[in-house]
Order: structure tokens, then C-alpha cells, then sequence
């Protein structure tokens, strides 16, 4: 049973606990659990055949869901008519909807972070692995294309591995009915938006397509709290497909493709200039404001899958490639007088593997899960860095010198699992396996990881479980750095400290129980999770220097833990929802990527824990949405979102003068935006929705990053009120 649970629409729900068992019950065969749904509107088949194809399409999709259930784990779903009902709807960043999930915090850049991890995120599309790029701001998937979006946490069954703080798990829409919609959104901070969504059905085969565009003067975060910031725009297009096709009554084949482009100007900050006494040629002074970075991102996937479902087996055998580019230009005299360096910076990530996964109900009392994923990834780095020369006596040359910096990796892994949902009682259930991984690149590392979760539904309103995992987790490949920190000896680029470990793979003990209790006849739901994560080279990631790239390094011990709070409400045209996380996250001695750190600080670090600077102590989010469904305003739709964080963590001076990375913590803040829509249905315009939302409804200026802390490249500011307005045609 997978709880999902209202989120902003009466319809839907934004869960708050557990998976208490498989979301198709393995003793009952699945042709039985499908109720015909809707019936396409086929253009050539009769009806009975376009209905019997749409079943046949709800039956295969419950297969495919049944061959994966987060069995134990925390799993909180929004469907796309909760995506709807948020402000801004489809026209808002995928981010923005994760960012009301419990235990989810809000960082710069677009970043989230899922029970204070700082990456640690899978993405799955209809079960199958999306492999990490190297974006930092683009946002490959948009709301457009879900369905359902899922994110498991927790203690998670053996099929979840190598990225483990959180799996998105995506469900796409698949156009089982003809039609589609053209939209216009956009308002404040210069910002329009188009886009265009169509589906349709016939025969055996099924299709979806979405495509938009997006520009707008507030494409990363102001650095000084600037509505609009100089030099702020951003050009994001992205386009995505889905088909399917069915072969038999028990055969699928399907693809899903995507492609993103994203152009960002890196924003300038007002009123400053060069602090470091160095000159280019005769220049020595240069405003801020005439600073001209940019950096352009990426990304294309394809994945093709086959499903097979034969009573009580079911397969699906996935290849899946991915695609991704990060290209930073600087400002070249500018960043040489700022910082003493300018880097055109170019990383390319390609991806391949397959994925294969099964499911096979032995008993009514047994089901046994499996599976192998095996990916190779090719990840290249070229760099040319204009640096000026530190001279013999000291001083420092005018004259910019280039160091050309490139180089390449491949890495493969291979990883299997096999798992156990063995039901003890009718309303117990035991899920145990064990997952192998081997990860051969810039280290050659392996781990066997046990798992094992009890559910247990004492009476048909409760449910309670917990959880042991051991994970496994390398550096994202990607990301890793190949500077070699030799060539920038005796010039500006050079660093303090030439010590340059690989970073390792993370280890963890990860622990967590929970449970979740339904009320007023199943109206208001209350549900709670505790969770304890030991670590041993614990992976968090920091910017150091001018190109917006992540560079992963580790803690030698970690800790973290926490608690979530939800709740949720629905009655009639009323929807509610709250969730609250108290979490800590700490780590001590830097063992890896030394060269990038201060010597004072990474001594610090190496006697004290210390929190991670992404770690936010308390986290909350909440919402309602009304909907008036008679009368004169009838179809209009109100609501509103807030969000919570009390701070990510900047740099503090004791009273002693002692530097403490990570000591402190920005200011808190609350933020809230409201929303307004109508459904048109009108003979002679058809349906037209319209929309208004308002973004940071009281202005609230709020910090998210200050530029102190470990990894820490600049401030940051949330965005400033926005009003925005869309009409949506469909047809």
C-alpha cells in the first residue's frame, strides 16, 4: 500500500509515511485490481478495441510499479492535479514542487537537499535510472511531463542504491487521451514563458510531448537582494517525449526522450571593485557592473524499455544514456583584477547502461525482487586558465600567462540485488535483501549492503515501521575534480595547500521508524519519522572558484539525524497540508580535495565536528486550497503555500577570535505565495484556465547564503515579490 495523501487539491495527497506493503498485492493476479478506466479517443479503432487497449495499458503499468515498491520506506506523492493547485502550477521549476516535501531544504543555485544530504539524489523515470549530469541551474524535467512524482526516503529497500538521501521517481503522462494545450505564462522580473503539451492514442500505441520555453532577468539568485539583479538573465528551453506501444496483452515496449538548453549570465554585484592590487597590462580598476560571465548547460536522455508481465512474473529490461555539458565563460580582465584568475571551464558527462528488474510472486506469503543495472561513464574536462605570474621577489606580473588543464576519465559500475517480501501475518510484512555494488574509476571501491524493513498494520487506520539500511555512496563522477595543482605554481591561481586525495565513497548506518495515524474517518491524517545516519567518509560538495561547478569532497565521520512532522487534511473543496523537520547534520576532518581549503580552517575541521554548511536545523512548509465548485464562480480555484528554513549555516568569530566554519546560520524566514484560478467552459472559447499567482507575497527580503562557509562561493538572496499570470487554451 503506497500512502499518498492530499496535497492542495481534494483529489490528491502529500503523504506523509509509510509503504506498508506492495502497491499490487502479489496474491491477487492484477487483471482483477484494474478497473477500466476512460476510454481513448482512438481515431480508427473501434471503441471496445480502444478500450480494451487502455486497460491492457493500466494493467501493464501496475506491473511495471509492482516490480519496485518502497516497501518501508518514507514516501511522499504529489500528482499533477496537486502540481496544478500550487502557485505557479505547471509554469514553476520541478524544484519548487519538491521544495514542499517534508525534510526537503531550500539552498542557492535551484539546489534542494533531502534530510540534510547535500546531494545524494536519484531520479527515476517510470522505474527506470536517470543518470547524474553535470547541470547546476538548469532544470532538465519540468512539471509538465509528470503524472505522479514520488520522493522515498528513508531506509529503502535494496533496488534503491549509490544515490540514496532521496529517489524522485517520476511517473510521466502517457497519453492514453487525445488532446493537448497551449500556454502563456509570465509578470514580474521580465519573465514569459510559453509552452505546448499534446498526447494522444491509437491502436496499441500511446504518446505525450511537451515543449517550452522560458526567459526571464531572475535566472539565479540576486546577490545583494535586488528584485531584478544586473546581469541576471536566463534562456531555458527543454523539450520532452513518451511513447509507447503494445505488442501482446503482456508486452510493452516504450521511450522517453528529453533535451535542455540553458543560458544563465552569472549576476554582477553593485559598487565593487578590485581589492587584490592586481593589473592587467595598465588596467587596474574594473566595475562590478561591467563583469560578463556566463554559463551554459545541457542535457539530453533517452531511455527504451521492454515490459513483460506473465502471471505471477513480471521483467522490465531498460537502456538508458544520458548526455550533459557545462560550459562557463568568464569575464577575462575582470575575473584576472577580481580574483586573480579567469577560466573558460568545459566538462562533459556521457552516460550508457542497462537496467533489468524483475519481480516473481512465489507465494502468496513470498515475493522475490531482483535486479542488475550495470553503467559506464565517460566524464572529460578542459580548461584554460588566463593567470598572472608571482614573480621571484614576490610581486605580481601584468602580463597573463594561459595553463591549459584538460583531462578524462571512465567509470563503470556494476550492482545486483536480490530482496525478500515475506508476509509473517496478514498485517505484518518483512522486507529483507541484500544489494552488492562495484564501482571501478578514479577509485575501484565494492560494498554488500544489507536491508531489511518491518511494516506492520496493527488496525486498518495505523501503520507503523522501521528500517536498517547499509548504503553505499560514491562521489557523483561527474563532478570530481582533475585539476592538476602543480601547473598553477608560482602564479595567482596557485593554492595554499597542494594535497589533492580522491574523494572516496561513503558508507553509511542508516536507521529509521516511523508511523502514521488517520483520524475523522479518514479526513486528517498525522504521521511521524525518526531517522539516525552514521557515516564514515561522509560526500558533501562546495564551489570553489569563479566557475559554477560543485566540487565534491569528504568528512572522515558524519552524523546525521532528525525528525519529520506531517499532517494532512481533506473535506469536500477543502485541502490541507503541513510538514515540520527538526534535523542536524555534522562531520569532521576533510580527508579529501584538500587543495581546495584554507590550511587554519581544514586544521579546524580536522579536531572539531562541525555542521555542514547545507545543514538547516528546522524546515517546515504548509498549504490549502479551496475550490468553490457552484454558482456564479464556480471552477475557481484559491490557495496558498508557505515555507520555513531557519537558516543554512555560515562562518562565525568566537569570542576568543577563533574562526568557526559552519558556526552560525543566516537569519530565518517565512515566505508565502497565493494563488487564484478559473476553469472556462464555454461553447464558443471551449476550456480555458486562467491563473494569477503572487511570489513572496510580503516581500520578505531573506538571505540563503551570506558567501561565508565551508564551500561557500557567493551570497545569495531568495527571490523578491513576483506577480505572474497565465492563460492555458486547451484543445
Amino acid at each position: 500500500m503506497k500512502l499518498k495523501i492530499g496535497l492542495l487539491a481534494a483529489v490528491s495527497a502529500l503523504g506523509c509515511v509509510t509503504t506498508a506493503v506492495a502497491q499490487v498485492d502479489p496474491a491477487t493476479p492484477q487483471s482483477s485490481q484494474v478497473k477500466p478506466g476512460p476510454a481513448a479517443v482512438g481515431a480508427s479503432p473501434p471503441a471496445g478495441a480502444v478500450s480494451e487497449v487502455v486497460v491492457t495499458a493500466q494493467r501493464l503499468n501496475a506491473a511495471r510499479l509492482a516490480i519496485e515498491p518502497s516497501l518501508g520506506a518514507s514516501t511522499y506523492t504529489v500528482n499533477n492535479a496537486a502540481i496544478q493547485a500550487l502557485p505557479g502550477g505547471d509554469d514553476q521549476p520541478l524544484n519548487d514542487v519538491i521544495l514542499q516535501l517534508p525534510g526537503v531544504v531550500q539552498d542557492s543555485f535551484g539546489q534542494f537537499h533531502v534530510r540534510d544530504d547535500h546531494n545524494g539524489i536519484q531520479y527515476r523515470i517510470n522505474g527506470t535510472i536517470l543518470p547524474e549530469g553535470i547541470s547546476v541551474f538548469g532544470q532538465t524535467l519540468s512539471p509538465r511531463l509528470v503524472d505522479s512524482l514520488s520522493l522515498i526516503t528513508g531506509a529503502l529497500p535494496a533496488q534503491y542504491g549509490l544515490e540514496t538521501a532521496g529517489i524522485i521517481d517520476v511517473t510521466t503522462k502517457s497519453g492514453l487521451k487525445n488532446g493537448g494545450a497551449i500556454s502563456l505564462y509570465g509578470g514580474s522580473h521580465g519573465t514569459y514563458e510559453p509552452s505546448l503539451v499534446y498526447g494522444g492514442s491509437g491502436g496499441g500505441t500511446n504518446f505525450f510531448v511537451s515543449a517550452e520555453f522560458k526567459r526571464t532577468q531572475l535566472g539565479i539568485e540576486s546577490p545583494d537582494g535586488s528584485s531584478t539583479p544586473d546581469h541576471d538573465r536566463a534562456d531555458e528551453g527543454n523539450v520532452f517525449v513518451y511513447a509507447d506501444h503494445i505488442l501482446t496483452q503482456q508486452d510493452r515496449v516504450s521511450f522517453i526522450g528529453g533535451y535542455s538548453d540553458d543560458r544563465f549570465q552569472i549576476p554582477d554585484t553593485p559598487g565593487l571593485g578590485p581589492a587584490n592590487g592586481f593589473a592587467v597590462g595598465s588596467v587596474t580598476d574594473y566595475p562590478s557592473t561591467l563583469l560578463n560571465e556566463t554559463q551554459r548547460e545541457t542535457t539530453g536522455f533517452a531511455i527504451g524499455s521492454w515490459l513483460h508481465d506473465q502471471g505471477p512474473f513480471t521483467v522490465q529490461t531498460s537502456v538508458f544514456s544520458r548526455y550533459s555539458t557545462l560550459d562557463f565563460r568568464p569575464s577575462p580582465v575582470g575575473d584576472l583584477l577580481y580574483t586573480g584568475i579567469a577560466q573558460n571551464a568545459f566538462k562533459r558527462d556521457v552516460a550508457l547502461g542497462v537496467q533489468t528488474e524483475g519481480v516473481y510472486r512465489v507465494t502468496p506469503a513470498h515475493t522475490l525482487r531482483g535486479g542488475i543495472i550495470i553503467q559506464g561513464d565517460r566524464g572529460t574536462s578542459d580548461t584554460v586558465s588566463q593567470v598572472l605570474p608571482v614573480l621571484p621577489d614576490g610581486t605580481t606580473g601584468t602580463t597573463p600567462v594561459l595553463i591549459a588543464d584538460n583531462g578524462g576519465k571512465t567509470e563503470y559500475t556494476y550492482s545486483v540485488y536480490l530482496q525478500d517480501e515475506w508476509k509473517l501475518l496478514s498485517k505484518l510484512t518483512l522486507n529483507y535483501g541484500l544489494r552488492g555494488d562495484d564501482v571501478n574509476g578514479y577509485r575501484d571501491e565494492k560494498q554488500l549492503s544489507p536491508r531489511v524493513n518491518l511494516v506492520w498494520l496493527p488496525t486498518p487506520q495505523t501503520t507503523l515501521h522501521a528500517g536498517y539500511a547499509r548504503y553505499f555512496n560514491p562521489p557523483p563522477f561527474e563532478l570530481v575534480g582533475t585539476e592538476t595543482v602543480s601547473k598553477f605554481q608560482n602564479t595567482t591561481g596557485a593554492s595554499t595547500l597542494t594535497q589533492d586525495t580522491t574523494p572516496f565513497a561513503e558508507r553509511q548506518q542508516y536507521y529509521d521508524i516511523g508511523g502514521e495515524q488517520k483520524l475523522l474517518d479518514r479526513r486528517l491524517t498525522l504521521g511521524v519519522d525518526v531517522f539516525y545516519r552514521q557515516s564514515h567518509n561522509l560526500i558533501d560538495e562546495g564551489q570553489f572558484g569563479a566557475p559554477i561547478i560543485l566540487t565534491p569532497f569528504n568528512y572522515l565521520r558524519g552524523i546525521i539525524f532528525g525528525q519529520e512532522f506531517t499532517a494532512n487534511y481533506t473535506q469536500g473543496p477543502l485541502s490541507a497540508y503541513f510538514s515540520f523537520t527538526h534535523q542536524r547534520a555534522q562531520g569532521k576532518d576533510i580527508d579529501s580535495s584538500q587543495f581546495s581549503f584554507d590550511p587554519a580552517e581544514l586544521a579546524y575541521i580536522a579536531r572539531n565536528y562541525i555542521y555542514l554548511d547545507h545543514d538547516q536545523t528546522y524546515t517546515g512548509s504548509a498549504g490549502a486550497t479551496y475550490l468553490i465548485r457552484d454558482g456564479v464562480i464556480g471552477g475557481t480555484r484559491f490557495g496558498f503555500d508557505l515555507l520555513y528554513g531557519s537558516g543554512l549555516r555560515r562562518d562565525q568569530t568566537a569570542a576568543d577570535g577563533t574562526d568557526i566554519p559552519n558556526g552560525d546560520h543566516v537569519a530565518s524566514y517565512l515566505t508565502a505565495n497565493l494563488t487564484a484560478s478559473h476553469h472556462f467552459d464555454l461553447p464558443l472559447t471551449g476550456v480555458v484556465d486562467v491563473r494569477v499567482d503572487v511570489v513572496n507575497v510580503g516581500d520578505k527580503l531573506y538571505e540563503i547564503r551570506d558567501g561565508t562557509g565551508v564551500g561557500v562561493g557567493a551570497p545569495q538572496f531568495g527571490a523578491r515579490r513576483g506577480v505572474f499570470g497565465g492563460i492555458t487554451k486547451s484543445f
